[in-house]
């Protein structure tokens, strides 16, 4: 080998440093969120309570952030397509950078960083589009097998252990399909909390959220129809 040869970097060197570049997305996402809250307002008196839409919201939405970001790990190490892998490692970058914020709101108020109980508790009234379902207004839209409740858009454990299964285009297919229906359910919740929030530093994560989301249920759509694939049910 000459010393113009390249060297080629070894698998498991890529995988440390994406796991380590994730994890630095996560802790700056903590420290931006604990930074702008109390640049916001930093009293007493303006701290949530547990129970209220901020509490619950940042609790719920980092539970949804984190199987997205588990679904995505998980395509992006097991699919060969270089626009899935992509696709994949954007959504976790982003949603580990939002789970970061949201964790260090629920640090400054000392609250859990899980909400005791069902999820969805703070919702008192229908999510906008999302009336006809039933138990909507208090609960989550469907249950596990084993009786845990979801949030809306979440896959079953069914639905990750099929997904765990699939390789090649019908990997990608599945994916994109769970991808898109998680980011439908977590836009309507992030609506919801933004529209009985005041919270200034809720209000610009939901618009971060919108946008990043947005964007790629836009791409998921385009994606699934050149694979000749339809988004899942409602």
């Amino acid at each position: 080998m000459t010393s113009e040869e390249p060297v080629e970097q070894p698998i498991w060197s890529r995988w440390v440093i994406i796991g380590g570049t994730l994890l630095a997305v996560l802790l700056i996402g903590a420290t931006a969120g604990m930074f702008l809250t109390r640049a916001v307002d930093d009293s007493p008196a303006a701290t949530p309570a547990a129970g209220s839409v901020e509490v619950g919201f940042a609790q719920d939405m980092s539970t949804h952030h984190l199987q997205a970001v588990t679904m995505a790990g998980w395509a992006r190490d097991h699919s060969t397509d270089p626009e899935i892998r992509q696709l994949a490692f954007d959504i976790e970058r982003t949603q580990l950078e939002q789970v970061g914020r949201m964790k260090g709101w629920l640090m400054l108020w000392d609250q859990p960083e899980q909400a005791i109980g069902a999820p969805m508790q703070w919702m008192t009234e229908p999510m906008a589009g999302h009336g006809d379902m039933p138990g909507m207004s208090m609960a989550p839209v469907s249950v596990n097998p084993a009786g845990s409740a979801l949030m809306p858009g979440m896959a079953t454990d069914a639905q990750l252990a099929k997904l765990r299964s699939l390789s090649g285009k019908e990997l990608d297919v599945f994916f994109l399909q769970l991808m898109l229906r998680h980011h439908q359910g977590g836009t309507a919740m992030a609506q919801y909390a933004a529209s009985h929030s005041s919270l200034p530093a809720l209000k610009a994560l939901v618009t971060s959220i919108m946008t990043s989301q947005g964007a790629e249920m836009d791409q998921m759509k385009l994606m699934l129809s050149s694979r000749g694939a339809q988004p899942l049910p409602a």
